[in-house]
């Protein structure tokens, strides 16, 4: 007969229904040996939480593929969302970002070096505001921008800006780099504004992204603040198929 190690045993206390276990032993029974088998290897708690974490991880990462697959057309391709670089360079870089991020501000510079250093990048903005009411304020008026060839300047600015993004900040820069604010305000209840955020919003949940920055580059979801060279590396390795 096999004898189980401990943590299996464990882990088959939590995902197995008790049904299967009670063919051959009572629910106390099952209670007393995995208390005991705790009480004599306290260890095999942690590494059952390790073996659980590591599934979970694994199965969101085969959704997030499976998403990369069905929905990379939209991700890339959206005639919904900015691009900035080359607009038909040979690698999609893509970002979802809030303009109240602190680490999307500090990854501007970043970003804006990888498309200064590579010519043929292909960047899209996903405006994805989860921060606050500011945060959806400054996406709309990026994006009401566009009708006024001014995505790229708006943008640029507001992620320099050393304050929170909100209403009147926003509007404030808007104003010093030129843009109509009455037609700005008048843009922002556009439908094709409101689609790209619920757009942004479906996305990122099914890639299974937290949290801003997070960017798609080839067939990796990379989340958090990345250093231009490490955006360079991945870059190279969607350019060589890998």
């Amino acid at each position: 007969m096999q004898l189980l190690r401990p943590t299996t045993f464990i882990l088959g206390i939590f995902l197995a229904p008790f049904p299967v276990l009670a063919q051959e032993l009572s629910e106390e029974r099952v209670k007393e040996l995995a208390l005991e088998a705790i009480r004599e290897n306290p260890q095999i708690v942690m590494e059952a939480v390790q073996i659980l974490e590591q599934e979970r991880s694994a199965a969101q990462a085969q959704a997030g593929a499976d998403v990369l697959k069905n929905q990379r057309q939209l991700l890339e391709q959206d005639p919904n969302a900015p691009v900035l670089g080359n607009p038909n360079g040979d690698v999609t870089v893509v970002e979802f970002f809030d303009y109240n991020c602190p680490y999307c501000r500090k990854a501007m510079s970043e970003v804006e070096g990888l498309i200064e250093a590579d010519p043929n990048v292909r960047l899209v903005f996903r405006e994805w505001p989860i921060l606050s009411e500011g945060s959806i304020f400054a996406a709309k008026a990026a994006l009401a921008a566009r009708e006024q060839d001014k995505y790229d300047d708006l943008h640029w600015a507001l992620m320099e800006m050393d304050e929170p993004a909100g209403e009147a900040s926003v509007l404030r820069v808007a104003e010093e780099i030129g843009l109509d604010i009455a037609r700005l305000r008048s843009d922002m209840e556009a439908s094709d504004v409101q689609d790209h955020i619920d757009e942004s919003m479906r996305l990122a949940q099914a890639l299974g992204f937290n949290g801003t920055p997070s960017f798609v580059i080839g067939d990796n979801l990379v989340p958090g603040f990345v250093e231009q060279n490490q955006l360079e590396a991945l870059v190279d390795q969607a350019r060589d198929g890998e």
